[in-house]
């Protein structure tokens, strides 16, 4: 079994797909008035499906954020510069914690965007015996 797919319930799915067109950079792969879908890397794809024909029905997010991770601190002060300047609401701003230094943000159907460079292993010491 893998992993292939993360779905997204949105209001509207033309709109969600203008909204990461955007965030993303490209287009979606698929695009229909219900559905559309992304490329996002490593195999995975980005689904964001009406949540008016979805079967069964669903209810609004609650506990779960999609991550992406960046290469430093820099880069999340600067993708959090350019989320602000876009209009996203920011959640959290950039914030050191005990799993790196991050930022959370919403889309426009409430899901949390949190953008994060992780702590790097410190290169330990090699010890030759002698």
């Amino acid at each position: 079994m893998t992993l292939d797919f993360v779905l997204l319930h949105v209001d509207s799915p033309v709109a969600s797909a203008a909204f990461y067109t955007d965030l993303l950079g490209r287009p979606p792969v698929e695009a229909s008035p219900t559905f559309a879908m992304f490329k996002a890397g490593n195999g995975l794809m980005l689904g964001l499906w009406s949540r008016h024909t979805v079967e069964p029905a669903s209810t609004p997010p609650g506990g779960g954020e999609i991550a992406f991770t960046v290469a430093d601190e820099a880069a999340v002060r600067d993708l959090h510069a350019d989320w602000s300047d876009r209009g996203l609401t920011i959640l959290q701003p950039p914030t050191a914690m005990d799993f790196g230094h991050t930022f959370v943000a919403q889309d426009p159907d409430g899901h949390r965007l949190r953008v994060f460079a992780p702590h790097r292993e410190e290169a330990l010491p090699v010890r030759v015996r002698s």
